[in-house]
This record gives C-alpha cells, sequence and structure tokens, in this order.
C-alpha cells in the first residue's frame, strides 16, 4: 500500500504578505487570550503549599514527579483548570494527562501533595473517571502517583457517596485490569481511607520506604469508639491516642512489604520509585511503531504558527478549513473522501507521525444557491445538510471497518432546519451518525476549533454522544452552547412579547431579560467556563494542537485491540477509485 501512503495529495498553500499584514490584530488577540489562560493554568500549580516547603520536608511536588518521570517533550495535560464543585483549592487535586514513559505511551495521574495532602476533594472523582475512560478507550497504561490523604471530611457530603462518588476509581481499576490494563502505583506519604484503596486498588505497587496506606489513619483509629458528645476527657484520651499513631502509622512499609507483600517493590529515595515505574514501562505490551507506520513522520510544509492568522477569533467570520488543516498534519498531504459529496463537511485521511488519520471538519465557506438540492434556500458552510450527514456516515462506517483513528475537528453553527430538512430527513441520518460512530469502536479524538452548537456538537466526536471520545480540546475560540444566545431568547421570550403587546403592557421588561439570558449565554459558553466544568478537556494553544495530535495518534496505535492488515483496507482504494 505504499503507493497509496508515501505520498498523497498535497494541500494548502503559505501565506501572502497582505494576508500575514492584514491578520496582525487576530495573531495578537489571540496570544493575550492564551497568555489569560496560562495563567489560570499557572494558578493550579502554585496551588497549596509552596514547592519549597515540600521539598524542605525531604518531598518531591506532583509537578516535580511529574518532570522526573515522564519523557521530554511528550507531557500533553488534560483537566488542568477542572474544577466543577467551585473548590476553594481552585482544583480538584489531581494533575494528569498523557504522555510517554520509557518511549511508550501513558495516561498519568497525580494526587497534588501541596494541596491537604492530596486529598480528595469535590468533582475529583469526576476527574479521575475521566482519567479511567481515557485509558480504557486508548487501551493503554494508567500510572498513579498516590500521595492521597484520605477526603476533605469538612465537605465528605459532596464526594463519598453516589454513584459516580470518590469509590469508583477502585472499581474502575479492578474494570482496567478486567480488560487487561495495567495499573501502576508509585506511593509516597500517608494514605489512610480513601488512600488507601487509592493505594491498593492498582496492579503492581512501587512504594518509597517512608509510605504508608491502610483502612483508617492516625485521625480515624484514635477516634473508633463514639461516646456521643466530647469532653475534656474524651479530648485528652484523643491526644494521647494521636500522638501514638503519629509516631507509628498503621500500614507502613514493614506491615505491607515485609508482612502482606502487597508493595511489590520499595525504594529509599523519591526518584528511585520513578525509576522503578520507568523500568516497569519498558515490558508494557506496545507495538513498535513501525508495524503501524505507513510513512516516515514528516512534520507539516507550512508552520503552525500560520494557525494564529486562519482561524478568526470572530465566530461569525469564515475561513479556509483546508488551510488550517494542511498546518496539522504529515506533509500537509490528504486523500479526500468524495470532494465532489457534501461540500460542507471535510472528510479524508491523513497522517499524523507517520500513522494514518481519519479526519472530519466543518468548512466554513459560502456553498452557493445550487446546495442543499433539497431546498430554495442557499447554504452556509458550518451548517450540516443531507449530504454531508450521509457522507459522513459512510466514512465513519468505513473507518471503523479499517481500524482507523478519527481525529474531529469541529466548528459548526448546527443542522439545518424546517420542513424541507424535514422531508430530507435529516433527524434520522444525524441519529443514523450517533449510531455510525458508536459501531464503530475506534478512538477518536475532538478538536473544538471555534463552535461548538446544537445537535452537531454531539453528532461531530462529542463526548456527549459516543463512547469513543478519548478527549476533546478547546482553543481560546471554543464555544459551547446549545444555541446562540439571542437565539435561546427569543426562543424563551418570543410568545411573552406577543402577549404582552397583545395586553399593552410595556415590552421594556421582557426586552431586559432577553438581554440578560443572551448575555448569560455568552458568558457560560466562554474557553474558561468550558474547561472548569469539564466541557472540554484542556484549551490548547494553537502552536501545540499538533502535539496532542500525536499523543493521540501514537496511543491509539500503540496497543489496539484489533487490526486491518493495510493491503485489507477499503476506504484508500474507495478515495482511490
Amino acid at each position: 500500500m505504499r503507493p497509496y501512503f508515501e505520498e498523497m495529495t498535497q494541500f494548502g498553500c503559505a501565506l501572502k504578505k497582505g494576508r500575514i499584514k492584514g491578520t496582525e490584530e487576530n495573531f495578537n488577540s489571540i496570544k493575550k487570550i492564551e497568555k489569560d489562560v496560562a495563567d489560570e493554568v499557572n494558578r493550579v500549580k502554585l496551588a497549596g503549599f509552596p514547592e519549597e516547603k515540600i521539598n524542605a520536608r525531604g518531598q518531591m511536588t506532583v509537578w516535580q514527579r511529574l518532570e522526573y518521570l515522564v519523557d521530554p517533550g511528550t507531557w500533553c495535560p488534560l483537566h488542568t483548570l477542572y474544577n466543577p464543585m467551585n473548590n476553594v483549592e481552585g482544583t480538584t487535586n489531581v494533575i494528569d494527562g498523557v504522555g510517554k514513559i520509557s518511549g511508550k505511551w501513558a495516561v498519568i495521574i497525580g494526587f497534588d501533595n501541596k494541596v491537604m495532602a492530596g486529598a480528595w476533594l469535590p468533582g475529583q472523582s469526576e476527574n479521575i473517571l475521566r482519567v479511567t475512560d481515557l485509558s480504557k478507550r486508548l487501551n493503554i497504561p494508567l500510572v498513579w502517583l498516590v500521595n492521597c490523604s484520605g477526603a476533605k471530611l469538612t465537605e465528605q457530603e459532596k464526594f463519598y457517596a453516589n454513584r459516580r462518588g470518590a469509590g469508583t476509581p477502585f472499581f474502575r481499576h479492578a474494570e482496567l485490569e478486567q480488560l487487561g490494563i495495567p495499573v501502576l502505583a508509585g506511593i509516597y506519604g500517608t494514605n489512610p481511607a480513601g488512600g488507601g484503596y487509592q493505594s491498593i486498588s492498582p496492579t503492581i505497587l512501587f512504594a518509597h520506604k517512608d509510605c504508608n496506606i491502610a483502612v483508617g489513619g492516625v485521625g480515624i483509629v484514635s477516634g473508633m469508639a463514639p461516646k456521643g458528645e466530647f469532653n475534656l476527657e474524651a479530648a485528652e484520651e484523643i491526644i494521647e491516642k494521636a500522638k501514638q499513631f503519629r509516631a507509628k502509622p498503621p500500614g507502613s512499609v514493614n506491615i505491607h512489604h515485609d508482612e502482606t507483600g502487597f508493595f511489590r517493590y520499595v525504594f529509599e529515595d523519591e526518584t528511585d520509585v520513578l525509576d522503578g515505574l520507568k523500568d516497569y514501562m519498558k515490558d508494557m505490551p506496545a507495538y513498535h511503531p513501525k508495524f503501524y507506520r505507513v510513512a516516515e513522520p514528516k512534520e507539516p510544509r507550512f508552520s503552525i504558527d500560520d494557525l494564529y492568522r486562519l482561524i478568526p477569533l470572530n465566530p461569525k467570520r469564515v475561513y479556509d478549513f483546508d488551510e488550517v488543516l494542511s498546518r496539522l498534519v504529515d506533509s500537509s498531504e490528504h486523500m479526500e473522501f468524495r470532494p465532489d459529496y457534501g461540500p460542507e463537511v471535510y472528510a479524508g485521511l491523513c497522517k499524523i507521525d507517520g500513522f494514518l488519520v481519519a479526519c472530519i471538519g466543518n468548512r466554513q465557506e459560502y456553498l452557493g444557491r445550487n446546495y442543499p438540492e433539497y431546498a430554495d434556500y442557499p447554504a452556509m458552510g458550518g451548517k450540516l445538510y443531507r449530504q454531508g450527514l450521509i457522507k459522513m456516515n459512510e466514512f465513519v462506517t468505513f473507518c471503523g471497518r479499517d481500524r482507523i483513528p478519527i481525529v474531529w475537528l469541529q466548528d459548526s453553527s448546527g443542522l439545518d432546519v424546517g420542513d424541507a430538512a424535514e422531508k430530507a430527513e435529516l433527524l434520522g441520518l444525524a441519529q443514523g451518525l450517533v449510531y455510525s460512530i458508536q459501531q464503530t469502536d475506534i478512538p477518536m479524538m475532538l478538536l473544538l476549533l471555534r463552535k461548538g452548537t446544537a445537535s452537531a456538537h454531539y453528532l461531530m466526536g462529542g463526548p456527549t454522544a459516543n463512547r469513543h471520545n478519548a478527549f476533546t480540546l478547546g482553543t481560546v475560540a471554543s464555544e459551547i452552547y446549545v444555541m446562540h444566545g439571542e437565539t435561546a431568547a427569543v426562543a424563551t421570550y418570543s410568545r411573552r412579547l406577543v402577549k404582552e403587546k397583545e395586553a399593552g403592557r410595556p415590552l421594556e421588561p421582557i426586552i431586559e431579560k432577553m438581554n440578560k439570558l443572551a448575555k448569560d449565554y455568552h458568558e457560560k459558553s466562554r474557553p474558561l467556563f468550558c474547561a472548569k466544568n469539564g466541557l472540554i478537556d484542556e484549551i490548547v494553544p494553537l502552536c501545540d494542537l499538533r502535539k496532542y495530535l500525536v499523543a493521540f495518534t501514537g496511543a491509539a496505535y500503540q496497543n489496539p485491540k484489533s487490526i486491518c492488515p493495510q493491503h485489507h483496507m477499503i476506504l484508500p482504494r474507495i478515495i482511490k477509485g
């Protein structure tokens, strides 16, 4: 199949001087907002005690452990700003992402030991759910850096119980192991109660000599005989027991290495634990990249910094999708699927780091008066019509057959609406796309370039409508809402306006509510809001987007659950004709 893949059709063109000059304001505006996002990320990194204080105790911070553990240049953080319960700490207290360890991709997560010694916080279990789902979807190891003091007891009612509460990671670890996905854990510090289960539930345990894991910690063990109330006598008794158990906390290395054998390995130094993880990762199941690569890895022919000039920050302005994609894929080459059908949708095969990937995105330009064929009005790019939906159904079905991972690049205002659209079966075709995606069982990721709107956000690889979305990335231009705020205001208050008008009452109070709702929609669709509430998994600078595409693709091909030999693939042959 070398003739198909080694040299595909080149696309894209270099920016002209006039275009560069005319987009300077857009370039600077995006850079400024990216700096604002970087400041928010830095605020999360600085949460809790200063690094110097942790180091003075002879400990590394979770950030230092990650820097030591992960292969340089491969770390792709996720969920950094995720804080759905608005914790005063400013974090869910776990730091996670995808990166290479000893040349192998892994999902990596650690407790932030600078914040309440790595305590459970509200929203944390939802964060961990995303992480275990990612490991499951990509079929790659999950590596934990455990340093967990257990629950923040003053807020336990917010996260301890419920179907997706703080205990669910334990059975999710069991689920991964039953699927043959290893969970490795480097264990530090004191890990009582929930921290104990965080430590014992992984597959192989790598312990620092000073760590301990236990069903109950010092505070719990010294208060296990409640008497109905507290008084001075009880306080003195608690003090004595606390001193006793603090001097020798339960579940030390002497117990869980020498007696139970739970700890497979014990190390003297903090970095030795990480070196142990590195050594183990060398032997994790993985195909050599040459097994799946279709060509030698190559950089795009154009600078990725062009994206700052190609993608307008103003959502009402159009752009050339093909030019954007050409800055992201190897050699700026592709094989486009059905280019003369469903012109509002791009679908094609590209290469990322030498691996074959499928890319699907929204073209933005005006599509002319003769399209869609079922209506007497012209089509606008960014909206989905009958042909585009049929095209995506076909393409993802072939991708499933050929086991090709999919990268969705979304910027859509939704589906066409009205009786003509209903007669054209858009509702059924849209749900058909959900079915087509779900039956593929291949990894997918979503890059939300700008708009994620209405059901199009679900249909085009959104995490809401399928189990295959590994993660969703946003940019500083991303916005997510069921419809534009002004549209929502009209839908909410149009009948009320009619009633007020017919009753002879002033319209200004209703107009005020409409403006308030539109403003509220705008504020609750901004990138920072989306990241904080988990609507996107990370806001990524445009210059780093390809790095995440490389990580996703490499991880998807590292140890896939099924294989389609390249010479058995049908999609490249269908494209060639």
